[in-house]
Protein backbone atom coordinates (compact mmCIF):
# COMPACT_ATOMS: atom_id res chain seq x y z
CA UNK A 1 0.00 0.00 0.00
CA UNK A 2 1.71 3.15 -1.20
CA UNK A 3 -1.24 5.37 -2.04
CA UNK A 4 -3.94 6.77 0.21
CA UNK A 5 -6.74 9.33 0.03
CA UNK A 6 -6.99 11.60 3.05
CA UNK A 7 -9.90 13.88 3.89
CA UNK A 8 -9.41 17.29 5.52
CA UNK A 9 -12.40 18.92 7.20
CA UNK A 10 -12.93 22.12 9.13
CA UNK A 11 -15.69 22.14 11.69
CA UNK A 12 -18.57 24.31 10.61
CA UNK A 13 -17.75 23.79 6.93
CA UNK A 14 -19.42 21.27 4.65
CA UNK A 15 -16.63 20.88 2.13
CA UNK A 16 -14.08 18.11 2.63
CA UNK A 17 -10.75 18.58 0.88
CA UNK A 18 -9.37 15.34 -0.56
CA UNK A 19 -5.64 14.75 -0.74
CA UNK A 20 -4.21 11.84 -2.70
CA UNK A 21 -0.79 11.03 -1.34
CA UNK A 22 1.78 8.43 -2.33
CA UNK A 23 4.16 7.20 0.35
CA UNK A 24 7.72 6.09 -0.28
CA UNK A 25 7.44 4.01 2.90
CA UNK A 26 4.15 3.00 4.50
CA UNK A 27 3.63 5.02 7.71
CA UNK A 28 3.47 2.80 10.77
CA UNK A 29 2.67 5.48 13.38
CA UNK A 30 0.47 8.55 13.45
CA UNK A 31 3.58 10.72 13.65
CA UNK A 32 4.95 9.15 10.45
CA UNK A 33 1.60 9.73 8.72
CA UNK A 34 1.50 13.39 9.76
CA UNK A 35 5.12 13.88 8.65
CA UNK A 36 4.39 12.30 5.26
CA UNK A 37 1.39 14.58 4.76
CA UNK A 38 3.38 17.67 5.76
CA UNK A 39 6.26 16.66 3.48
CA UNK A 40 3.81 16.24 0.57
CA UNK A 41 2.12 19.59 1.17
CA UNK A 42 5.39 21.52 1.65
CA UNK A 43 6.72 20.09 -1.60
CA UNK A 44 3.52 21.04 -3.44
CA UNK A 45 3.53 24.55 -1.89
CA UNK A 46 7.19 25.18 -2.77
CA UNK A 47 6.77 23.90 -6.33
CA UNK A 48 3.90 26.33 -6.80
CA UNK A 49 6.05 29.22 -5.50
CA UNK A 50 9.04 28.26 -7.66
CA UNK A 51 7.04 27.78 -10.84
CA UNK A 52 7.40 30.54 -13.40
CA UNK A 53 4.59 31.39 -15.75
CA UNK A 54 5.39 33.93 -18.45
CA UNK A 55 1.79 34.40 -19.49
CA UNK A 56 -0.67 33.15 -16.92
CA UNK A 57 -4.09 32.49 -18.37
CA UNK A 58 -6.99 30.25 -17.60
CA UNK A 59 -8.57 27.95 -20.11
CA UNK A 60 -12.17 26.78 -19.95
CA UNK A 61 -11.18 23.63 -18.01
CA UNK A 62 -9.32 25.63 -15.34
CA UNK A 63 -12.20 28.10 -15.01
CA UNK A 64 -14.66 25.22 -14.59
CA UNK A 65 -12.47 23.46 -12.02
CA UNK A 66 -11.89 26.63 -10.02
CA UNK A 67 -15.57 27.53 -10.27
CA UNK A 68 -16.35 24.35 -8.33
CA UNK A 69 -14.35 25.69 -5.38
CA UNK A 70 -16.05 29.10 -5.51
CA UNK A 71 -12.98 31.15 -6.40
CA UNK A 72 -11.46 31.80 -9.80
CA UNK A 73 -7.93 33.24 -9.76
CA UNK A 74 -4.89 33.35 -11.99
CA UNK A 75 -2.79 31.67 -9.34
CA UNK A 76 -0.08 34.30 -9.14
CA UNK A 77 0.98 35.05 -5.60
CA UNK A 78 2.91 38.07 -4.34
CA UNK A 79 4.47 35.85 -1.66
CA UNK A 80 7.30 33.76 -3.07
CA UNK A 81 8.70 32.69 0.30
CA UNK A 82 9.34 28.96 0.40
CA UNK A 83 8.16 26.81 3.28
CA UNK A 84 10.78 25.14 5.46
CA UNK A 85 9.93 21.46 5.83
CA UNK A 86 11.44 21.03 9.30
CA UNK A 87 9.54 24.04 10.69
CA UNK A 88 6.30 22.86 9.10
CA UNK A 89 6.72 19.41 10.68
CA UNK A 90 7.40 20.91 14.11
CA UNK A 91 4.33 23.14 13.78
CA UNK A 92 2.15 20.18 12.76
CA UNK A 93 3.23 18.18 15.81
CA UNK A 94 2.70 21.12 18.18
CA UNK A 95 -0.73 21.77 16.64
CA UNK A 96 -1.71 18.13 17.19
CA UNK A 97 -0.52 18.18 20.80
CA UNK A 98 -2.44 21.45 21.36
CA UNK A 99 -5.62 19.89 19.99
CA UNK A 100 -5.91 22.11 16.91
CA UNK A 101 -6.73 19.08 14.77
CA UNK A 102 -7.90 15.52 15.31
CA UNK A 103 -7.04 12.42 13.29
CA UNK A 104 -9.42 9.55 12.62
CA UNK A 105 -8.51 6.32 10.85
CA UNK A 106 -11.50 4.19 9.88
CA UNK A 107 -13.76 6.15 12.28
CA UNK A 108 -11.42 5.64 15.24
CA UNK A 109 -9.70 8.66 16.77
CA UNK A 110 -5.94 8.29 17.13
CA UNK A 111 -4.69 10.32 20.08
CA UNK A 112 -1.11 9.08 20.46
CA UNK A 113 1.50 10.16 17.91
CA UNK A 114 3.56 7.04 18.58
CA UNK A 115 0.62 4.62 18.38
CA UNK A 116 0.99 1.99 15.67
CA UNK A 117 -1.54 2.39 12.85
CA UNK A 118 -2.81 -0.07 10.28
CA UNK A 119 -3.45 1.44 6.86
CA UNK A 120 -4.84 -0.26 3.81
CA UNK A 121 -5.91 1.18 0.47
CA UNK A 122 -9.50 1.12 1.76
CA UNK A 123 -8.64 3.02 4.95
CA UNK A 124 -10.49 6.27 5.53
CA UNK A 125 -8.16 8.83 7.08
CA UNK A 126 -9.64 12.13 8.23
CA UNK A 127 -7.95 15.21 9.65
CA UNK A 128 -10.44 17.52 11.35
CA UNK A 129 -9.29 21.07 12.02
CA UNK A 130 -10.66 22.44 15.28
CA UNK A 131 -10.03 26.12 14.55
CA UNK A 132 -13.16 27.44 16.19
CA UNK A 133 -11.66 26.39 19.54
CA UNK A 134 -8.66 28.63 19.03
CA UNK A 135 -9.69 32.24 18.81
CA UNK A 136 -9.06 35.68 20.22
CA UNK A 137 -12.14 35.84 22.40
CA UNK A 138 -10.17 36.28 25.63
Amino acid sequence: MNELTIGFKRLGKRKIKQLHITFAVKPETLKALVMACVRHEVKKYNEKREGVSILPFLGPAEIEAQGQTGKIAFGDSPNNTLAVEKEAMENALIAFKDGLYLVFIDDEEITDLDAPIQLSEQSVVSFIRMTFLSGTYW
